[in-house]
């Protein structure tokens, strides 16, 4: 069975020994990183260190000047994935922004951040996850999240650090 793991990780917001201690510790079995914004430096960090890193990102509504997109998506197995900050669709007030988009691009995941609360749902066809934060959680519990692409489904489920 083929299995792709791509980790997400949103709001580190310059705690980049965080960031580093999450990459080192799935380095050999994530086959991407996804980091959903606040604070673009860290990743150009983890870049200088290691420019071969496959990871992606967006930015945050703290990332000033930054020219990363707001929205992207990519195709990772058989899972189409829609991934942001969230600020520009307004997660603060609820996913339904979010939601269209993800639908209306023909994904079957939607990621985004910018609350530092984790959450990990699936909804009539669609997978929502934000990470949470592993630098600044605002439900109390440092988190990164982790999605699992197998040729029997997507399983994604969000880790709590010590």
């Amino acid at each position: 069975m083929d299995t792709r793991r791509i980790v997400v990780i949103s709001d580190t917001h310059k705690d980049f020994a965080v960031l580093k201690k999450i990459v080192d510790r799935h380095r050999m079995n994530a086959d991407l990183f996804i980091h959903l914004g606040d604070v673009e430096e860290d990743v150009r960090r983890l870049r200088a260190l290691d420019p071969d890193l496959p990871i992606r990102n967006v930015r945050g509504n703290c990332d000033f000047g930054s020219r990363s997109k707001a929205v992207d998506i990519l195709t990772l197995g058989k899972a189409k994935i829609l991934f942001c900050h969230g600020h520009t669709m307004f997660v603060g007030a609820g996913t339904d922004t979010l939601e269209a988009a993800a639908r209306e691009a023909g994904c079957c995941v939607a990621l985004y951040g910018h609350t530092h609360i984790s959450d990990c749902r699936y909804k009539d066809g669609l997978y929502l996850m934000n990470p949470g934060s592993p630098a600044q959680p605002r439900d109390g519990k440092k988190s990164y999240g982790i999605i699992d692409i197998t040729d029997t489904g997507i399983l994604p489920y969000v880790v709590k650090l010590e």
